[in-house]
């Protein structure tokens, strides 16, 4: 029962939350309603079993435990008995099996995570908390900045919501266009922790992958925008390749060495069509482009016929338009595909030197990658080793050890 429970917490508890915080009106006190529900799931149902809609349970639950604290509080602070009366009004009519869909409840909390009152960082740092359940601590990495810092923009995040009274929906259609760089970020950022977790057991959190592609989904049915279709686009690639990522011991699998097989054909079809979609229109969004180079890999039917000369074109394209050094750093692999890895290596040691990825584990691994592939087996097996010093996740972890053991046999070998 303690597994699913936990199973339960770890892909449904962040869209409880979001309706929690709509139907309480507050950050703080939805996040302890629902410390409040999974404590009371776990007294309750190793002795009732798991309710048919666990979600709707863990609502009503945390709901009504909040009432209660509210309640408590009213009898000391007149103030709280207004708060009790508005939540309660409604509670009472709320049956678990009876209570309306939330699937939109999570675009809701994004429009508030992303509404301009709130600094741009700050709502990068809420989304990953609020919507992924990301730490601070896994926050900060991600930021390269101090876990302090990143739980102080979340506080005064909270702080600005609720003193300039944000509302929690989503804004009339004349007003999403402004407002739909951010949630598309937004977005984004929620497929990216879950394409690739950040840390944890698992390379592929398909709970927030789902998540970010429903949300797409409804983002086009609100307003048809080529950028939310190259979104779209560049999610479905990515996420066509999901099953192919994970070895049967557990390991990460590279691009290169995946069973095209296993590739999801039906989201590569739906995923071209947008693509070519979004491309018809006079101006090219950068989610466009960055489907543009995915699509190259999802229509090489080998490695070898992947057009990397393309895929480096499309990677200066995103460069000139918005400079970063992650982009670089998979410009300089397509570089290194098409001119040789000590070419690769070259731009990757540029990239280093300049310090912004100097702990970015993937910037290390593909150095690695270009000096094993050159024979230099000392210098990739240091180079693995500082990646791993920095990785967060147990299947990267679990690739570059196996990388290390066969390099270092090899050198034994000789």
């Amino acid at each position: 029962m303690e597994t699913a429970i936990e199973e339960i917490y770890r892909t449904q508890s962040r869209r409880v939350l979001a309706t929690l915080i709509r139907l309480l009106g507050d950050f703080d006190r939805a996040e302890e309603a629902l410390h409040d529900a999974f404590a009371e799931a776990a007294r309750s149902w190793p002795r009732d079993g798991v309710p048919g809609n666990p979600s709707a349970w863990l609502i009503s639950t945390g709901r009504f435990r909040a009432i209660d604290h509210i309640r408590r509080r009213a009898r000391f602070d007149a103030s709280a008995k207004d708060i009790e009366d508005s939540l309660y009004g409604t509670a009472q009519t709320m049956e678990a099996g009876e209570m309306e869909a939330i699937g939109d409840d999570m675009l809701r909390l994004i429009f508030t995570c992303c509404h301009p009152a709130i600094p741009a960082d700050a709502q990068m740092a809420m989304a990953l908390r609020e919507i992924c359940g990301l730490t601070t601590e896994a926050i900060a990495h991600a930021f390269l900045v101090p876990a302090p810092t990143v739980a102080q923009r979340i506080v005064r995040a909270k702080n600005r919501i609720r003193a300039a009274k944000i509302p929690y929906e989503v804004p009339e259609r004349d007003a999403l266009p402004k407002r739909l760089d951010r949630v598309l970020h937004v977005i984004y950022l929620v497929f990216n922790e879950g394409y690739s977790a950040s840390s944890g057991s698992e390379i592929v959190r398909t709970d927030l992958t789902g998540e970010a592609i429903r949300l797409a989904r409804l983002m086009i049915t609100l307003l048809p925008h080529p950028d939310i279709e190259g979104l779209l686009a560049l999610m479905l690639l990515q996420n066509s390749r999901r099953t192919a990522r994970r070895g049967a011991d557990g390991g990460l699998v590279l691009l290169a060495d995946q069973d095209r097989g296993l590739w999801d054909r039906k989201e590569i079809a739906e995923g071209l069509d947008l693509l070519g979609r979004a491309m018809a229109h006079p101006e090219i969004g950068l989610y466009t482009v960055q489907a543009a180079i995915a699509a190259e890999h999802a229509k090489a039917g080998t490695p070898e016929a992947t057009d990397w000369r393309r895929i480096a074109a499309y990677y200066d394209l995103l460069i000139a338009a918005q400079p970063s050094p992650v982009a670089e750093l998979n410009r300089a692999v397509a570089i290194a595909m098409t001119e040789g890895y000590a070419r690769g290596i070259e731009i990757i040691d540029g990239i280093l030197q300049a310090g912004e990825l100097e702990t970015y584990h993937l910037a290390h691994s593909a150095r690695a990658d270009f000096l094993r592939q050159l024979g230099r087996r000392e210098e990739a097996i240091g180079a693995y080793r500082r990646a791993l010093s920095l990785c967060q996740q147990e299947p990267e972890k679990l690739f570059l050890r196996q990388r290390i053991s066969e390099l270092a046999a090899a050198a034994e070998g000789q």
